[in-house]
């Protein structure tokens, strides 16, 4: 008895000394992880003087190891190149962990008018064509005078550069495509804004209003350097943020929150007593007018440089910049079909990409297991050595077009994006919410856009500073609601597979002067669907789940021009057509295919008044009015099917 009892207490000594041991084990190696950059790399801080005398702050991080030469990898930011100083140390650099363990020579550098660095920040800097003399500059200019110093000045490289960034980085990945420097090499932009007219902070016209919050970010401008943060976000002082908006009315009652007291080095525009220079320009100019138009990245990439090799990045769910890379890429592929250029979009919101997670969800829904690992080891990773390490030919070993089948859960390559092997086809909203293949008989169907109850966009009461979430989020809610119309086929047969954009071609009327359509295809699917072990909310079931696949709005008085806004006239029937962004998903057999319509999608987007005013930044509370919208059956949606 007493020799088993010291059996057992010597086994289970043995278990705990070897739980301790691997407990010290993972604590040894986080702390190695947290130092790794710190132990391997020196750090340097720089001030690099543009072609106009002014100095950019730049971090540069260069292997220990000098036995070798090494490209240089740079993202340039709004963001801040933080922790400043040169003894702090990021605890990550570079795009990935497999590119800062292989050794390269890392570079960040605060844009012109951000944090440390000098002059004058413009937010969605204008390219400048044909520069005639040095006081010409754009942030093609900075970021060749940047490369051009560092491959001049910074020991150990070989010559070679690439950028790369997510997001506001991503725009400066594209823009260093442009009169590109010779010895930038590759590019990669990811969720790259592309146009602020119709990324971001608007769709189709349409403002986000979900992204209120961040307009000061952008807009409250200053004279000097400054490592800690010089604006200030706007407090809402709840966590319902519907209710929040409702209550606030039309949209020039948010103006106060952009009427700042004078901050110490601090430019503000002193007109109209708002000092955001974003926030004025938005309200000032709600058309695509000579403001937003030259900021518009992707119609200047024309002038991108076929020697620089790109590989543009995005996530389907990506509820902030989805326009931006989709269109980055056709453009480039547009105006220089030799050069090398090549995409990736994967079942990610917004730069998730670049997550260390081994599981894959986005909101609710899971899409699998180490997709972004993968990607970063297996496509990131190849891409950055090829061009900078490599021989730098066409043969990279990666696709045209690598992309993830969100409906399947799985990665297919392909020749072209879109595909070549797609097919137009069309479905029509009919009437008993029947969406199919030929418009049967006429009909109509109606509801009241009333603005005092406003369609969510989410069911979550909560305030985020920009919302991501609802993009996979189960639209029953919505489905329920009498102002949301529904059109939904039989059960599926067979698969059906969409790979490209899809057109909502809209015949509809209102009683009012001015309107938003808005229409999202969702995957209905099987009541018998097996659930997911974890990582969606408790009240949800996948049971019936209603995924979002795409959605969109447009704002109705911009659908002949976005340019030269117009009314409707009232009862009258009118086409307004809605191109929503590529998707590729699989809508399997045993699932349905649904479009919900509706007016409304709140707070993501401002409200429409329903009656047409020259600015509904400007409109008062007299201008609201509930309209009664109607929906004509001869309405279809274009889709691109997979063949």
């Amino acid at each position: 008895m007493i020799k088993s009892f010291f059996r057992l207490t010597l086994v289970f000594v043995l278990l705990l000394t070897a739980c301790k041991d691997q407990e010290t084990v993972k604590a040894e190696t986080a702390k190695a992880e947290k130092t790794y950059v710190k132990n391997n790399y020196d750090k340097q801080e720089v001030t690099i003087e543009m072609r106009d005398g002014i100095k950019l702050h730049t971090t540069i991080y260069s292997p220990k190891d000098t036995s070798q030469k090494y490209p240089i990898l740079m993202m340039r930011t709004p963001y801040s190149c933080k922790p400043y100083g040169e003894n702090e140390y990021k605890e990550k650099i570079g795009p990935n962990v497999h590119l800062m363990k292989e050794g390269n020579i890392v570079v960040y550098q605060d844009v012109r008018g951000r944090w440390m660095s000098e002059g004058i920040y413009d937010n969605m800097r204008a390219y400048i064509p044909n520069k005639t003399d040095n006081t010409q500059i754009d942030e093609s200019s900075d970021t060749y005078d940047t490369i051009d110093w560092l491959v001049k000045n910074v020991e150990n490289n070989n010559g070679n550069v690439g950028t790369w960034g997510i997001s506001y980085p991503g725009f400066y990945a594209t823009y260093a495509t442009i009169d590109a420097h010779p010895a930038l090499k590759a590019s990669s932009p990811q969720a790259c804004i592309g146009d602020f007219f119709f990324d971001d902070f608007h769709h189709n016209g349409a403002f986000l209003l979900s992204y209120f919050r961040a307009i000061s970010l952008f807009g409250t401008m200053k004279e000097v350097p400054k490592d800690s943060a010089w604006y200030k976000l706007p407090e809402l002082g709840t966590e319902d943020q519907y209710q929040f908006f409702l209550d606030a009315g039309p949209l020039s009652n948010l103006n106060s929150y952009f009427e700042y007291e004078k901050l110490d080095n601090v430019i503000t525009s002193k007109s109209d007593k708002i000092d955001d220079v974003f926030w004025k320009e938005i309200i000032d100019h709600p058309n695509y007018d000579s403001v937003w138009k030259p900021k518009g990245l992707i119609q200047n990439l024309k002038y991108s440089k076929s020697s620089v090799a790109t590989m543009i990045v995005g996530g389907f769910f990506d509820a902030e910049d989805l326009y931006g890379p989709l269109e980055t890429y056709k453009a480039i592929e547009k105006n220089n079909p030799d050069g090398y250029n090549t995409i990736v979009f994967g079942p990610w919101d917004h730069g998730k990409w670049a997550s260390s997670k081994e599981k894959n969800y986005v909101g609710n829904y899971y899409f699998g297991d180490s997709i972004s690992l993968n990607f970063q080891r297996d496509v990131e990773t190849k891409f950055f050595n090829h061009f900078l390490k490599g021989d730098g030919s066409k043969n990279s070993g990666l696709p045209e077009a690598y992309v993830f089948d969100s409906g399947k859960k799985e990665w297919s390559s392909f020749e072209s994006w879109p595909p070549k092997n797609i097919v137009k086809q069309d479905l029509f909203l009919n009437a008993n919410q029947e969406l199919s293949k030929t418009k049967k008989g006429d009909s109509k169907e109606v509801f009241i856009s009333d603005l005092k109850r406003p369609v969510p966009y989410s069911e979550d009461i909560k305030t985020v500073f920009t919302p991501r979430k609802y993009m996979t989020d189960d639209q029953r809610f919505a489905a329920r609601r009498p102002d949301v119309l529904i059109f939904e086929t039989e059960v599926l047969t067979e698969d059906f597979t969409l790979a490209g954009d899809i057109l909502a071609k809209l015949k509809v009327a209102t009683t009012g002067t001015d309107a938003d359509w808005i229409v999202k295809v969702v995957d209905v699917h099987p009541h018998d669907t097996e659930e997911q072990e974890e990582g969606m909310q408790d009240h949800l079931k996948l049971s019936n789940y209603h995924l979002m696949v795409r959605s969109e709005v447009m704002r109705g008085r911009f659908r002949n021009s976005f340019e030269i806004p117009e009314p409707f006239v009232p009862n009258e029937k009118t086409a307004v057509n809605i191109k929503l962004q590529d998707v590729f998903h699989t809508f399997k057999k045993g699932h349905k295919v649904q479009i919900q319509v509706q007016s409304t999608w709140f707070p993501l987007i401002d409200l429409n008044p329903q009656t047409f005013v020259p600015n509904i930044y400007k409109a008062t509370e007299e201008d609201f009015k509930n309209q009664t919208h109607t929906v004509f059956n001869d309405s279809k949606i274009e889709f691109s099917v997979l063949k």
